[in-house]
C-alpha cells in the first residue's frame, strides 16, 4: 500500500510541476507580448507567437498525463477532482497563450506605436491580469480555496478598468486610422480575458480543496415596455413568481407615466402576484445603475420602441406581444389575461435557454 501511496504522491507532483510550468510559460507569453507593444519591437511580437508550439506541446502532454493517471490510479474523491480540474484548468492556460498569440499578431500589424498615455493604461491592465493569474495558480497548486474565493472577484475590477478603457478609446478621436482603433481594441480584449480564465482557476481551486462546485448563475433580467404602469410591470411578477431562484428581475419605461395601472392589480390577484411594491422607474435610471443586466426585454413592437443606448454587456430581446390593453375595463382585462398567458410562455423559454431546464 505504500508503494502504491508513494507512486500516486510522485504522479500528482508530477502533473502540478507541469501545471505551474505552462501557467509561468502563459504568464510570460502575455507580459513579453505587451512589452513587445511598449517597445514597439515587431520581432519580440513575432516571438512570442512562435514560443506558443512549445507551450502547445505542453499542453498536449498534461492532458496525456492525466488519462494515464486516470488509467493508472482509477482515482476516487480528491483525487478524482484534481484530475478532473486540471484537464479544464489546462484548457484555460491554453487558451491564454493563445490570447497572446492574438495580441502578437494583431500589434505586429499596427502601423505605428500606441500613444504613450494608452500604453500605459494597457500595461496597467496587463499587469494586473497577470497578477490575478499568478494567484489563482498559486491557490490551485496549494489547494488554497479561501485564497480563491479572495481573488476571484478582482476578475470584476479589472472588467470595470476594461469598460472605461473600452468607453475612452472609442470616444477618442487622435487622427489615427480605424484599423488601428479595432486592433488597438482587440489586444485589450485579449488581455481582459487572461482574467476571466484565472477566475475559472478560482472556481477549480475552490473544487478541488473543498469540493464545493460553482452555484448556477442568477441572472439580471430587465423588461420594459412605454410607460411601466402594466405590461412590464405584469412580466415582472410572473417572472419572480415562476423562477425567484434563477432570476433577479426589474420592469421600466423608457416614457414613464404617473402611475400603476389599475389593471395591474386586478390581474395580480387573479393569478396570485405580488405587486404590492410596483413602481414605475425610468430605463436610463435603471440602467445607468452599477448592476448590469444579463438580458433587456422589451415588450411592444420593434417600431414602437424608442430606447436609449443598450448597455455593452446587455443582451436585447425583442417580445411582439401585440397591441396594447385598450378599450374599456373588461377590454383591458381580457387584454391583460392573454398578455399573461404569452408572457408566461416567453420567460419560461428565456429562462430555459439561461439556466436549463431546472431552472427554477
Amino acid at each position: 500500500m505504500k508503494r502504491y501511496e508513494a507512486r500516486l504522491a510522485h504522479d500528482i507532483n508530477a502533473i502540478q510541476k507541469r501545471v505551474a510550468s505552462i501557467a509561468d510559460a502563459v504568464r510570460a507569453a502575455v507580459n513579453e507580448a505587451v512589452t513587445g507593444l511598449e517597445t514597439f519591437d515587431k520581432q519580440r511580437l513575432y516571438d512570442v507567437i512562435l514560443d506558443d508550439h512549445p507551450i502547445n506541446r505542453e499542453s498536449r502532454k498534461i492532458d496525456s498525463m492525466c488519462h494515464a493517471f486516470v488509467a493508472r490510479h482509477l482515482p476516487a474523491a480528491g483525487h478524482l477532482r484534481f484530475v478532473s480540474s486540471v484537464l479544464r484548468l489546462n484548457i484555460g492556460l491554453e487558451r491564454i497563450g493563445d490570447y497572446a498569440v492574438t495580441i502578437g499578431r494583431v500589434g505586429a500589424q499596427l502601423t505605428q506605436p500606441i500613444p504613450p498615455p494608452l500604453m500605459a493604461d494597457i500595461r496597467e491592465l496587463a499587469d494586473q491580469t497577470i497578477s490575478m493569474l499568478r494567484t489563482a495558480i498559486r491557490a490551485f497548486l496549494e489547494e488554497n480555496a479561501e485564497l480563491a474565493r479572495q481573488t476571484k472577484p478582482i476578475a470584476k475590477e479589472i472588467d470595470a478598468v476594461y469598460d472605461r478603457m473600452f468607453h475612452n478609446i472609442v470616444a477618442t478621436d487622435d487622427g489615427r486610422p480605424r484599423a488601428e482603433f479595432v486592433r488597438v481594441l482587440t489586444i485589450l480584449d485579449q488581455i481582459e480575458r487572461v482574467s476571466d480564465q484565472a477566475k475559472n482557476i478560482c472556481e477549480e481551486a475552490v473544487f478541488v480543496a473543498t469540493g464545493e462546485t460553482k452555484q448556477p448563475k442568477v441572472y439580471k433580467i430587465l423588461f420594459v415596455d412605454r410607460t411601466n404602469g402594466l405590461v412590464s410591470q405584469l412580466a415582472k411578477a410572473l417572472a419572480i413568481k415562476a423562477f425567484p431562484e434563477s432570476g433577479v428581475f426589474h420592469a421600466a419605461g423608457w416614457d414613464i407615466g404617473p402611475s400603476i395601472n389599475p389593471a395591474l392589480a386586478r390581474i395580480a390577484d387573479k393569478l396570485g402576484l405580488d405587486v404590492e411594491d410596483a413602481a414605475v422607474r425610468s430605463f436610463s435610471e435603471l440602467t445607468q445603475s452599477p448592476a448590469k443586466y444579463h438580458v433587456i426585454v422589451t415588450l411592444v413592437s420593434t417600431e414602437d420602441t424608442k430606447l436609449p443606448q443598450i448597455p455593452f454587456h446587455s443582451i436585447l430581446q425583442n417580445w411582439n406581444l401585440g397591441p396594447r390593453p385598450e378599450g374599456d375595463q373588461a377590454e383591458i382585462d381580457a387584454r391583460v389575461d392573454e398578455l399573461s398567458q404569452n408572457l408566461r410562455a416567453h420567460i419560461r423559454d428565456l429562462m430555459v435557454t439561461l439556466r436549463g431546464e431546472d431552472a427554477s
